[in-house]
């Protein structure tokens, strides 16, 4: 009698051909959805984190102009000139402020804040210059061009007074205005975005009227056209 073979122990464990199919297709099916779905949601993603690092760098800019034009002084371009210089357009603005900032020696210095091209698009410059004494028909050299705001955003800046009310231009003033409003709109729609603020300016009287006896009266007069100045003036 012949004893029958019987498979040694184990050799029935593994997979046969059909099974390792299977899987490998139950694989493509997965890896496939995956990359499906992955496809769909990395864009959206991309999207989103590129919107909130613009709001991240939109809120700086913001942040930095209002700081800038909050400490204007009241600094005219030489003695001769009674006006202090701020010239205020809708797209730039140009100012003198104590220096800050790192590698900057103890003084003022001019700011401006502009709006440029490039060959990314529109944004507002920040560019500065050393303040000191000249002639009114002197050109400035601005240095040290850093950009705050760039498209999709556009800044534009308007000015208003103790009277409150807002116009687009401040130039030639004897005095500062007393708030500066910053508008930021989106050019594709042209809407102004909630994030729009307005900057106080600290200063609103030159050093001689902190000094007199009656700092009001040397405002008012010094806020009078030339031909009408009180002659108390000399008493200040």
């Amino acid at each position: 009698m012949s004893a029958r073979l019987r498979p040694a122990a184990g050799s029935e464990a593994g997979f046969t051909l059909i099974e390792v199919l299977i899987a490998t297709m139950l694989m493509t099916l997965i890896l496939a959805s995956l990359a499906t779905v992955t496809a769909q949601w990395l864009p959206n993603w991309n999207r989103g984190m590129a919107r909130v690092q613009r709001a991240e760098r939109l809120a700086i800019g913001l942040e930095r102009i209002a700081a800038d034009l909050s400490v204007a002084e009241m600094m005219p371009l030489n003695a001769a000139a009674r006006a202090p210089l701020f010239e205020g357009g809708e797209l730039s603005v140009t100012f003198v402020r104590t220096a800050v900032g790192p590698n900057t020696q103890p003084g003022l210095e001019i700011i401006r804040l502009i709006e440029k091209a490039d060959d990314q698009g529109l944004a507002l410059v920040r560019e500065r210059a050393p303040f000191a004494p000249m002639p009114a028909d002197a050109r400035l050299r601005f240095l040290d061009q850093v950009v705050l705001i760039r498209s999709p955003f556009r800044v534009s800046f308007s000015y208003a007074g103790p009277d409150q009310i807002w116009q687009k231009e401040w130039r030639g003033q004897k005095q500062l205005p007393d708030m500066i409003r910053i508008s930021v709109r989106d050019i594709a729609s042209g809407q102004v975005l909630a994030v729009s603020s307005a900057a106080i300016v600290h200063v609103n009287a030159p050093a001689e009227c902190a000094r007199a006896k009656n700092p009001v009266q040397c405002l008012t007069a010094r806020l009078k056209p030339d031909g009408e100045k009180d002659t108390r003036e000399e008493q200040l």
